[in-house]
Formats: structure tokens, sequence, C-alpha cells
């Protein structure tokens, strides 16, 4: 378990699976979270419960899942992920979501992404870390430049939403580029 300044980082649970079920079935957390992939949502409760098994079996030398909770409340309010670790190459890709709408423009998510960075290149000594959006989400894109990411590159018009296209938006952050913020 991690603590950050406003959220809480720990293990998934089977019991967070309602949660998750609930934000990929909110269309407008499909739509920040995933740009509208129909692949994020809408969900059945057994689609989820298949996805939540596999979650739990996770290996940490290669991915997890965390919950994110609110501190002061304790309340169940996004998850964040790493995935494709590797630890030849010290590379590891982030992801973050915070599905519950009242938390959103609230510094937990960036909070979230502080503590999974911190973790990453403490616990596992990688070299890189990277994480990617839709250029559409323009909250996500401050967010993870003032984190310390760095744009390094757009698949143009990659993705398409409620008719328009967009770029997808790859991050990069290095290890000597992450200045701590505690």
């Amino acid at each position: 378990m991690f603590e950050g300044k406003s959220v809480r980082l720990r293990a998934l649970r089977a019991e967070d699976a309602e949660h998750h079920l609930r934000w990929r079935n909110d269309p407008e957390v499909v739509r920040w979270a995933a740009a509208g992939d129909p692949s994020f949502g809408p969900v059945t409760a057994e689609a989820v419960g298949i996805a939540f098994g596999t979650m739990l079996r996770l290996s940490p030398r290669e991915s997890a899942v965390f919950t994110v909770e609110d501190l002061a409340s304790g309340r169940v309010i996004g998850m964040a992920d790493f995935r494709d670790l590797d630890p030849y190459a010290g590379v590891a890709t982030l992801g973050i979501t915070i599905g519950e709408r009242e938390f959103w423009g609230r510094g937990h998510g960036s909070d979230a992404l502080r503590l999974l960075i911190g973790h990453l290149f403490g616990a596992y000594g990688l070299s890189r870390l990277e994480l990617d959006t839709w250029s559409g989400n323009e909250r996500a894109v401050r967010a993870f430049a003032a984190l310390g990411f760095r744009e390094e590159g757009r698949r143009r018009s990659a993705v398409l939403m409620e008719g328009r296209r967009y770029d997808s938006v790859l991050f990069g952050m290095l290890r000597e580029e992450w200045a701590n913020p505690a």
C-alpha cells in the first residue's frame, strides 16, 4: 500500500469489480479514459468478472492493477496500473482512470500516478516509463506534462471519437527526469 497527499494505492480485491463495472458502463468515464473505445465499455458483469479473474492473478513482475482510494474518505475512486514491464530494457507502460466524476480535476489522478512512478523507479529500478492518451483529453495531457512526462510522439488521426479524429499522444519519462516531489 502506498499513500500520497490525497490518495492511497492498494492491491486490487475481488470486491473492486463492482466499481469497475460501474465505471466501464458510464459513458463519460469511457469517453475520457478510453476515447470512447467500445472494447472498454459498456460491458457486462460477466465480462468484468472474467477480466477480474485475470487481473487478480497478474504477476507483479510484469504488470499490476491497483485500486485508488481517496485518503480523506477511504472511498474507491479509480484504478492505476502498469503493464508490459520489461526488466531487460527497464521499461513499463502506465495507466490511470479516476472513475468517480466528482474527483475529476482535483489532482487525485496525478497523485496516484506520482505514487506509481515512484514505486516503479524505486522498487523496480526501471529507466523509462510511458503512457498515452488522446489529444482531446487535454486534462490528461496537462497532468502528464506537469508530472514531468514529455510528449514523444503522435499517431495522427488514430482515434475516432464522436465522429471526429484525434491524435494518440505518447508520453515518456526517464529515471533521471523524475523529480520525486514527495
